[in-house]
C-alpha cells in the first residue's frame, strides 16, 4: 500500500517535532506529544480506536482533521501513539459542506495507511477520497462535527450491544420491497427499496476496507431514484442547520424535492441543496437509528444515530449501493415515526417492534 512512498513524501524527521507545510489549499502540521485537555476526551479516543476501531500496533494511522476540531484531533492522535507502529496528524481547511471532497494531496495519503480516523467539521464520508481509500482496504472512521459529549455517550456502550440491535433492526427490512412513514407531524411517504443493499451501521469497523460513522448505531438503505412521492416534515434536526426551530416540510415528487416550505431554516436547506445542482434535491437514504446512548442534541452525527428517531438524506448515495453523486449529502430528523416495512408495522410512534 505504499508505505515507502508515503514515508519520503512527509520525512520522519519531520514528524518528531512541530512544523507547517503548504499543500495546495491546506495546511498540513506535524505535532509533537502535548497533553490535551479534558480527561474524558483522552479516554473516549482511547476507547474508540481500540475497541471500535481495532487498531493494532502493526498499522499506521492517519489522524485526519481541521483547525474546527484540533482538540478532538490532537486527542486521537496522542491516543494512538502507543497502539499503532506510526501516526500522523494532518489538517486541512474545513469544508464548506458535507460532501466535499479533501485535497488531492490529502486523499493520496489517505490511500497510504491502514486507518484513518477523520473528526473534520464536516463529513468526508460522501466523498470520492473516502470511497478510494476503502477500496484499497484502508478502514476509515468518520466523525463529522463530533463533540466531547458525544463521544461520552456513545462510546461507553459495548460494541457487541449495538452489533446485537443493529443487526436486529436490519432483519425487520431486510426483505422488503417499500417503506412506508407516517407522523403526527404530518409526514406520509413511500420509499421504494427492492433489491437495494440493507446496511447495518455499527461503528465497529475492524475488517479490511470497512469505513463508517464513529461512533454509530443506524441501518440505512438508499431508495431506488425517482420513485419516492409523499410529503416528508422535519422536526428535529438537519445538518449543517442544528436544531430546528420550525418544521421544515418537503413535497417529494418522483423522488425529488418539489417543495421546500417553512422558515428561514427551510430557505438554508433549500439553498445548499440548490447550490450543488438539480440531482442534490433528491432522495438518497432512509435510515433507523439503533444507538440506545445517543440523543437528539442538533449534531447530526449523533441525532441520526437515536433510537426513536428515523432519517432521510438528499444529495450523494453512491457509497450505499445508490446513483445520485453529487458533491452533498445532507441528512433530517424525524421524531415518533411510524414505519411500514411494506404491510408490516416496524416502528410505532417511535417505538421499535423487535420480535
Amino acid at each position: 500500500m505504499g508505505r515507502k512512498k508515503l514515508e519520503k513524501a512527509v520525512g520522519d524527521d519531520k514528524l518528531t517535532q512541530y512544523s507547517t507545510s503548504a499543500v495546495g489549499d491546506s495546511r498540513i502540521e506535524f505535532y509533537s506529544t502535548t497533553p490535551v485537555g479534558d480527561g474524558r476526551l483522552a479516554h473516549y479516543s482511547t476507547i474508540a480506536l481500540r475497541d471500535f476501531m481495532g487498531v493494532e500496533e502493526s498499522e499506521i494511522c492517519l489522524i485526519l482533521s481541521d483547525n474546527n476540531m484540533r482538540e478532538i484531533g490532537m486527542a486521537f492522535y496522542e491516543a494512538s501513539l502507543p497502539l499503532c507502529s506510526e501516526s500522523f496528524y494532518f489538517e486541512m481547511k474545513p469544508r464548506t459542506v458535507g460532501g466535499e471532497e479533501p485535497p488531492e494531496q490529502v486523499a493520496r495519503i489517505m490511500r497510504d495507511v491502514d486507518v484513518v480516523i477523520a473528526p473534520t467539521s464536516k463529513s468526508l464520508t460522501h466523498t470520492d477520497a473516502r470511497r478510494i481509500a476503502s477500496d484499497l482496504n484502508v478502514r476509515i472512521g468518520t466523525m463529522p462535527g463530533i463533540t466531547i459529549d458525544t463521544m461520552a455517550r456513545c462510546f461507553s456502550i459495548a460494541p457487541e450491544d449495538i452489533i446485537e440491535l443493529t443487526n436486529k433492526v436490519k432483519n425487520l427490512i431486510f426483505d422488503a420491497s417499500e417503506i412506508h412513514i407516517e407522523t403526527e407531524a404530518g409526514t406520509e411517504i413511500s420509499l421504494p427499496i427492492k433489491g437495494r443493499k440493507i446496511i447495518p451501521s455499527t461503528g465497529v469497523l475492524t475488517k479490511l476496507g470497512e469505513s463508517g460513522n464513529l461512533p454509530s448505531g443506524e441501518v440505512y438503505v438508499a431508495p431506488i431514484e425517482g420513485k419516492s412521492n409523499g410529503t416528508i416534515v422535519f422536526d428535529a434536526s438537519f445538518a449543517q442547520i442544528g436544531m430546528l426551530t420550525s418544521p421544515i416540510t418537503i413535497d417529494i415528487r418522483n423522488g425529488y424535492a418539489e417543495k421546500i416550505s417553512g422558515k428561514t431554516e427551510a430557505r438554508t436547506l433549500s439553498r445548499l441543496l440548490n447550490n450543488a445542482g438539480d440531482d442534490a434535491r433528491q432522495i438518497a437514504e432512509f435510515g433507523i437509528g439503533t444507538n440506545p446512548k445517543a440523543i437528539v442534541c442538533g449534531n447530526i452525527l449523533e441525532d441520526e444515530k437515536a433510537i426513536g428517531t428515523i432519517h432521510i438524506a438528499f444529495g450523494n448515495n453512491i457509497y450505499m449501493g445508490g446513483t445520485i453523486n453529487v458533491p452533498i449529502h445532507l441528512d433530517g430528523i424525524i421524531l415518533s415515526p411510524t414505519v411500514y416495512a411494506d404491510e408490516v408495522m416496524i416502528m410505532d410512534k417511535g417505538r421499535l417492534l423487535i420480535p
